[in-house]
């Protein structure tokens, strides 16, 4: 009986964590962004970095700029054909990452395209560095 107990206390924590990470109380870091995949693209390190700092990541001129700094970094970055469709649908707070790539996608400069980056120590140093403030 206790065994069954227990394993319905961990089902029960289990689901919590998804409710939780569908409703964005969890706070997911660059860090586990990169333990998830050593190579990862720059709307979802945007959608983190905001994460950490605080900030509303649904600011497509702030995500430029974001861009334009990574860049000055000189940090190699892969143009990533990121498709609107299957890019994730609903983020935290309800903010819908699709639309915000779909009004990405209205400008033609660099600065508003998706890339690959590595997440390497010097990189979530520069990352880190940006402020849009």
């Amino acid at each position: 009986m206790y065994f069954l107990r227990l394993q319905l206390k961990k089902q029960s924590l289990s689901s919590l964590r998804v409710r939780k990470a569908e409703s964005g109380f969890l706070n997911v870091t660059l860090e586990q962004l990169r333990a998830k995949a050593f190579f990862q693209n720059t709307i979802d390190v945007w959608i983190m970095l905001c994460e950490e700092k605080g900030w509303d990541w649904y600011n497509i001129n702030a995500y430029r700029r974001f861009i334009a700094h990574l860049k000055s970094k000189e940090i190699k970055m892969q143009k990533f054909p990121l498709c609107i469709k299957e890019s994730g649908g609903m983020y935290e707070r309800g903010k819908d990452k699709t639309k915000f790539l779909d009004e990405l996608s209205h400008f033609s400069s660099y600065d508003s395209a998706a890339y690959t980056i590595k997440l390497s120590t010097d990189v979530l140093t520069y990352i880190r560095s940006f402020n849009y403030n």
